[in-house]
């Protein structure tokens, strides 16, 4: 399985970003799609989840109400939609596929640098 992602770059506070990733190769064995953040010097943060069958999502506090993640199963691709963004909001953005049982994300794709500016 790879995980191919895009978008990302530099925005004001207030602004918008779409982060998309690609999933390809043995999807049937993906089932839970999400997406993680890593600022400089903290841990890594799962933002948002997606359920493949259900679609249910699951949003990290920090980012409940601005940020929705989709996904376009026909595309097999998860988009992560990031509004009213905040200086804290910028870091690196990976997204990752796996399996719901034990929320295991066996799959990332490389990271995307997200800078909000002041």
């Amino acid at each position: 399985v790879q995980l191919q992602a895009s978008g990302g770059g530099l925005v004001r506070t207030g602004g918008s970003l779409r982060l998309a990733c690609a999933v390809s190769g043995g999807t049937f064995t993906t089932r839970l799609a999400g997406w993680f953040r890593q600022a400089v010097g903290k841990e890594r943060e799962n933002v948002a989840s997606i359920r493949w069958n259900t679609l249910a999502t699951t949003y990290a506090d920090s980012v409940k109400g601005r940020f929705i993640i989709t996904l376009d199963n026909a595309k097999n691709a998860v988009t992560l939609h990031m509004n009213n963004l905040k200086p804290e909001d910028t870091a690196v953005y990976y997204c990752a596929a796996g399996k719901v049982a034990g929320l295991d994300y066996a799959y990332w794709g490389q990271g995307t640098q997200v800078t909000v500016s002041s």
